[in-house]
């Protein structure tokens, strides 16, 4: 690999030389004038499923998985974490399972860095419990976990829980001694139980400002306690229909870009046309706004956004400059996700994952896209 670009970091004009791992990185003596901007490969921590194929499903065709991955490249991300949401054991079983299969044989497969399991450890009540199906919401099991484990080939490295289920605090320190990491999600716990949480090993709030009541008390609400406690990251779905304006811009006060990471939480209608779509047993569609919700209503399931736009959204809407949203979509989650390899940005030493891209008109355009020093995208005419 060799390519060049202005770095989003430092806004210095370098050049890439590596393989697997970068080798050199290099000022280049020359203008940067209408270079084209380089960053490190994008990190998603939350894909549920992509250009029409659900990663929920156990019957999943690979091929298709790859097809899907190769899309994702085309949106600068070249890590990310498969999600599987609240379902049966066996379909979830089923789903992880078809996802290790997948990393292992696949030539895309090391896109898939670990599996990031969305329930079903969450709250039973509507609201807080989303699109998630109530009937397969149930409490932590650590043999559950155990099973997951089993069929995924070690992979679980996220799951996202309600900390108000008895027995949680014993559940996240099993996971967090194990080096999974635990976010709070779905959730109508106390504060009490979201600081029993956090003292357990908790580092992560999943979308956070979503997955909750429509009504919530002034305080204390389980959305404040997340805001004001410094050791919980939190991602955030940009996409212009899960939050409003004005809560991104105070939730990025409140938690600084440092602790900040966005995310897609893109389902399997995401770079498709609108329509009714099925993910698993539930029924969505998929509108000409590009929300998806679910059929014959207006609750939102997911979402079609790409990380490429998360990144220009989060611009756009709370003001941040290139290099805070870049560090949002890269090194942030990278930490979070305990992404070895991931966490120093373009630095030599660590993974070629790099992706160049122009800015026009407030929007990214991915150019080139590379995964350990191998090209797995190239827009046309370039």
């Amino acid at each position: 690999m060799k390519c060049r670009g202005v770095e989003t970091s430092t806004n210095e004009f370098i050049e890439i030389q590596g393989d697997s791992v970068i080798s050199h990185i290099d000022p280049v003596l020359e203008t940067a004038d209408n270079a084209v901007w380089i960053a490190p490969g994008f990190v998603d921590l939350q894909v549920n499923g992509f250009a029409g194929v659900d990663y929920n499903s156990p019957v999943a065709p690979l091929e298709e998985i790859a097809r899907s991955i190769r899309a994702i490249f085309s949106t600068g991300v070249t890590r990310f974490f498969p999600t599987v949401i609240t379902g049966s054991p066996e379909d979830m079983l089923g789903a992880l399972r078809n996802l290790a299969h997948a990393r292992e044989t696949l030539q895309e497969g090391p896109a898939m860095e670990a599996f990031h399991v969305e329930g079903p450890h969450i709250s039973v009540y509507d609201g807080p419990r989303g699109a998630h199906p109530a009937r397969w919401v149930r409490p932590p099991d650590i043999e559950e976990f155990r099973r997951w484990q089993g069929a995924s080939q070690g992979n679980v490295r996220l799951v996202t829980l309600s900390p108000e289920w008895p027995g949680s605090t014993q559940y996240i320190e099993t996971l967090a001694r194990e080096g999974v990491v635990t976010s709070i999600g779905h959730t109508r716990a106390t504060r009490e139980q979201i600081g029993d949480a956090v003292r357990a090993g908790a580092t992560l709030s999943t979308h956070l400002g979503n997955g909750a009541d429509a009504v919530l008390p002034r305080h204390p609400n389980y959305i404040w306690e997340q805001l004001a406690e410094d050791k919980l990251a939190a991602s955030f779905i940009v996409d212009g229909h899960h939050l409003p304006d004005s809560f991104l811009r105070v939730a990025l006060r409140a938690k600084g870009i440092e602790r900040s990471v966005l995310v897609t939480d893109a389902v399997m209608p995401a770079l498709c046309a609108p329509g009714h779509y099925r993910l698993g047993e539930v029924e969505v569609e998929l509108k000409d706004d590009q929300r998806v919700v679910l059929k014959g209503g207006t609750r939102l399931a997911g979402s079609s956004l790409r990380m490429d736009v998360a990144i220009s959204n989060a611009m756009r809407i709370a003001g941040l400059s290139l290099t805070a949203a870049v560090a949002m979509a890269t090194v942030n989650p990278a930490r979070v996700g305990r992404i070895g390899g991931r966490v120093r940005g373009l630095r030599a030493g660590d993974r070629s994952d790099v992706v160049r891209f122009r800015v026009e008109d407030g929007r990214l355009r991915v150019i080139e896209t590379y995964l350990s020093g191998e090209r797995v995208f190239s827009a046309r005419g370039v």
